[in-house]
């Protein structure tokens, strides 16, 4: 009887990978037994307890060529593993050993080739999507779901149909019963039918279906939060730093609703005292509870153009725990001391109480500080000198920041108009101004300051961590930016991007280079291992100022009690938390990228309801990407990408040209680069798949 211990001590003992058929020879005396050991190698492989060599031969677990991290799929069929350990490269997986996995699965690969940094899947350990969106089609009498997610590069069977409630050709929700995998395809079961939306904000609830976001808090969590005290006792109180006299105010955008941060400042014989002070929801949420489990679950809050989907109640998020004006309210302060230039000298983190004094909005700052408004300066005189205080230091702050090679980008935001009555009104272009830059660099000042302060005392703790970008991906940015811009023929590594950026600022192309270099880099997200934030050129860094919005931000807040506290773990408990925060960092960075999804994927469906009615109108764009496909061109009256297909392109035979990254006409030798302004024609708008189609 064949078993894995002794197959895996065979394959331990043996110096050089072994074919099966030596493996057989070895173990087998039937065709049956040679059967359940081609079963058992497989399984084995998938396991990542052996490996099979690109020769076919079967060896060893190799242990320095194992790792895990999480899949990022593309439409092609092949992908990349992101190793959960930081600052190693990316594994590339090719199509055939993807093993079924799909985006955003947490899996364990075996690395084949070091040099290529290529391999396979060999696990796949939790899985990032139950549930799928998709296209129910119909063919030789079989139906099956192709998914909207063009990352998912398989089809699921539909084996059992219900035809009298489902037809062929419309969008359904389908659960997965069985992953795609080398031995079989994928099936699922509809769970329903998504209906045609008939306005932009039935098109969101579409989404938030398609999603699967939470609509409402369960029985359990909503009671939890209305038992929450409403009244501040003495005896909490008294456990603070009561900074109720401290002259205190929240900037935020017009529509907000949770203010999770709030500022102080004075002025210092040497420069300023910064103050930032954190909505404490850690007081009101301990680890376990039932609000607690429901917030790490959903990991993030989503922001939507008509709504926001909450991490916390609202009883949480918009009363106790929101820093409104003229309330006392419990707060985690960071109070900062900055030399004239900028420089921290010194840095002290405490539980405190404040009472806000005024709850301003970036708009009216702005105002106030670059427009000198009258009006708005006589309303708010007496935080006029307070004001001009926050402006210095954010720009010593900020003077600082680039010095060191930090990334910065003025790219403007898409801002969808919706009216009272759910009518999309427009899709506008929304620069950063003043008053955002001041908030921006106030919260990075004091993430690090936590950061710092946590690293020092060596607990495990989540730090926020961006990685270097492959110089590899660096290849296109560097022939764009050449073309467009004089960055010198010099050779450019990842830590030029910021120079690459600085010669773009104030050009015509700015936010073109802006827009190509923010693409190239990776996501930043969630770990337990430090090795600092490349964006910010920030060598510790953490999530701490939005606990309200966001989870790891609560953990960090808990971990920093604890640090202040000196509470100390015991070994056994320790290795349990180490754990523990490991999973919810992998958790909360995959929330992450789902709440991006949706906000990438409702502006995508908007834009096309606003341009349905355009069609055949004639408009001034922007060349923002090219590929062999045709162009992606950005509209200028309007913040919305289209693509125009290089087939569509007449009057000249066009090729796309891989050397220099532009198209050009064979007959005329025009040619179209990234940053040329072109009139496009709005030929046709695909609501199903929510994309905007130009022509020449």
């Amino acid at each position: 009887m064949i078993n894995r211990e002794d197959l895996s001590g065979y394959l331990n003992s043996r110096k050089k990978a072994v074919s099966f058929r030596a493996i057989s020879k070895e173990f087998c005396k039937t065709k049956k037994e040679s059967n359940t050991l081609k079963k058992m190698l497989r399984q084995m492989v998938r396991d990542g307890d052996a490996v099979v060599t690109a020769g076919g031969l079967y060896d060893k677990k190799q242990q320095s060529a194992i790792a895990t991290g999480y899949f990022e799929a593309n439409r092609e069929g092949y992908g990349f593993v992101v190793l959960e350990t930081p600052g190693e490269r990316d594994i590339f997986i090719p199509q055939r050993k993807t093993m079924g996995a799909m985006d955003a699965d947490r899996v364990i690969a075996v690395i084949e080739n070091p040099r290529r940094r290529d391999g396979r899947i060999v696990k796949i350990l939790q899985r990032a999507h139950a549930n799928v969106v998709g296209r129910l089609l119909c063919k030789d009498g079989k139906y099956y779901v192709q998914p909207k997610k063009r990352s998912i590069p398989f089809t699921i069977d539909i084996p059992k149909l219900k035809k009298d409630k489902v037809k062929e050709g419309d969008t359904v929700i389908v659960e997965i019963k069985q992953y795609d995998s080398d031995d079989a395809p994928a099936v699922g079961k509809i769970l329903k039918v998504l209906g045609i939306a008939d306005a932009p904000v039935s098109e969101i609830d579409s989404i938030v279906e398609e999603f699967g976001l939470p609509r409402r808090f369960s029985a359990a969590v909503s009671e939890e939060a209305r038992q929450l005290p409403q009244r501040i006792t003495q005896d909490v109180i008294a456990a603070r730093r009561d900074l109720r006299t401290l002259r205190t105010v929240t900037i935020d955008g017009e529509k907000a609703k949770d203010f999770d941060d709030a500022i102080s400042i004075t002025k210092t014989p040497d420069g300023y005292k910064l103050y930032v002070h954190i909505a404490d929801v850690g007081h009101f949420v301990p680890w376990e509870s039932n609000i607690d489990v429901e917030a790490a679950q959903r990991g993030t809050s989503v922001y939507l153009p008509d709504r926001v989907i909450p991490m916390l109640p609202k009883r949480l998020s918009e009363e106790l725990c929101s820093l409104r004006p003229n309330r006392d309210r419990l707060t985690f302060t960071v109070e900062m001391d900055f030399t004239s230039d900028g420089q921290r000298s010194g840095v002290s983190c405490y539980t405190s109480i404040i009472n806000s004094n005024e709850r301003m909005t970036y708009t009216d700052v702005a105002r106030i500080l670059i427009e000198e408004d009258k009006g708005l300066r006589r309303r708010y005189n007496y935080l006029l000198g307070d004001l001009e205080l926050m402006q210095g230091l954010c720009g010593a702050l900020r003077q600082r920041r680039l010095q060191r090679g930090s990334l910065d980008f003025d790219l403007p935001e898409p801002e969808v108009i919706i009216d009272l009555q759910g009518n999309l009104e427009g899709i506008v272009s929304v620069k950063r101004n003043p008053a955002h830059m001041l908030i921006e660099e106030f919260m990075i000042a004091a993430n690090e300051a936590v950061a710092q302060r946590i690293a020092s005392v060596a607990v495990p703790s989540l730090y926020r961590i961006h990685e270097e970008p492959d110089e590899r991906k660096m290849i296109d940015i560097i022939k764009i930016s050449r073309h467009l811009i004089n960055v010198g023929k010099q050779k450019l590594r990842p830590r030029d991007m910021s120079r690459i950026i600085d010669k773009a600022r104030g050009g015509t192309y700015e936010e073109i280079i802006n827009y190509l270099v923010l693409r190239s880099l990776k996501q930043a997200r969630y770990s337990l291992t430090n090795v600092g934030h490349f964006g910010l050129a920030s060598v510790c860094y953490t999530h701490f100022t939005s606990p309200i919005r966001r989870y790891p931000d609560l953990v960090v807040h808990r971990v920093l009690r604890d640090v202040l506290g000196n509470k100390r773990l015991s070994d056994k408990k320790l290795k349990a938390f180490e754990g523990r925060l490991g999973d919810i960092a992998f958790h909360c960075s995959a929330r992450e990228r789902i709440a991006d999804d949706v906000e990438r994927e409702t502006l995508k469906a908007l834009r096309a309801w606003l341009m349905k009615d355009m069609v055949g109108k004639v408009l001034e764009g922007r060349v923002v990407g090219i590929n062999a496909g045709g162009l992606k061109v950005r509209l200028k009256d309007y913040f919305v990408d289209g693509f125009l297909d290089i087939s569509a392109m007449v009057g000249d035979n066009y090729v796309y040209d891989e050397d220099d990254l532009s198209i050009k006409g064979a007959r005329t030798k025009k040619r179209f680069f990234i940053g040329d302004e072109i009139p496009v024609r709005i030929s046709s708008v695909d609501m199903q798949e929510r994309e905007v189609f130009f022509a020449m």
